[in-house]
């Protein structure tokens, strides 16, 4: 699905983060387009989206198939956000019934278009290093951990389970932190030794913003310049995140950038931009823009 970190440079994906904006209307998706198609829509134009709605509520085997079918293969991927309940309902703790749960609910069907998934984390959650440790501990690493965890799932997925992957994949899991204790390198050593990345977040100076190598890929997400969830970023601004990309997939690791300036379709022609400038330093990232 990807290159890793032993090959001569990594891959790259760039995309927006959600996909499900009415606002976008007549600014990315044409006028007449019904929203029924606004998926299959962005997927022909990115080689990945964020599912951010898998934060908000749990989905159903069904929608996770659909999502399936939208993807137009050649290397897509989906990233998908980890459950709030998990983060910032339970903050992590006893959250054994809750993950068992999110993996039931359909992410098993994404086969060979299952990213990396992300784990927001609150802005009130400090780190505390056992509490994260058993976190990390429990998530699945393959479709093969996934598909026991969610044999484990309760009567709360009322829309149907799903427990059996279409097909085998190793997982990647990335976190991202708001709170200023995690900028910590005990909190770095427990990434590190599970393979796992720590977000690079640009989040308008609101929250850290940390470039700290703990796995064999990055993930970046852009809030906003200067607005979080809103501004655009100009082009000196992308030139440099076009600069670290390249320096990111030249050394070896995949990069996953997602752009979460969603306000009036920025994230779109922001990406775009981003895959241009990337793709004229000659980095092995394929967009399907017209």
């Amino acid at each position: 699905m990807s290159r890793g970190r032993g090959e001569a440079s990594g891959r790259v994906w760039i995309g927006p983060s959600g996909f499900a904006y009415p606002d976008w209307r007549g600014k990315f998706y044409p006028q007449d387009l019904p929203a029924n198609r606004w998926l299959r829509y962005a997927a022909e134009r990115f080689d990945s989206i964020e599912l951010n709605g898998t934060f908000y509520s749990l989905k159903s085997p069904d929608v996770f198939r659909a999502w399936a079918r939208a993807a137009p293969g050649g290397g897509f991927v989906y990233a998908v956000k980890g459950s709030r309940f998990v983060t910032h309902n339970k903050k992590l703790r006893d959250v054994d019934a809750a993950l068992a749960n999110f993996y039931a609910s359909g992410i098993l069907a994404l086969g060979a278009a299952t990213g990396p998934f992300l784990w927001q984390l609150p802005p009130g959650l400090g780190f505390h290093q056992d509490r994260v440790a058993a976190f990390l501990d429990l998530l699945p690493r393959s479709t093969d951990d996934a598909e026991i965890l969610a044999r484990k799932h309760d009567a709360r997925l009322t829309r149907g389970a799903l427990t059996r992957a279409e097909a085998r994949c190793r997982y990647r899991h990335a976190l991202e932190i708001r709170h200023p204790s995690f900028v910590d390198p005990a909190f770095y050593r427990l990434l590190a030794r599970r393979g796992d990345a720590l977000v690079i977040a640009d989040t308008a100076g609101l929250y850290p913003a940390v470039e700290e190598p703990t796995a064999d890929f990055v993930y970046a997400r852009l809030h906003g310049a200067e607005e979080l969830y809103a501004s655009r970023y100009d082009d000196a601004t992308l030139a440099s995140w076009a600069d670290r990309i390249a320096g990111w997939s030249r050394g070896g690791r995949d990069v996953y950038v997602y752009f979460d300036n969603t306000a009036h379709a920025n994230a779109t022609r922001d990406a775009l931009r981003l895959v241009a400038l990337v793709q004229a330093l000659g980095i092995n990232q394929i967009s399907r823009a017209a």
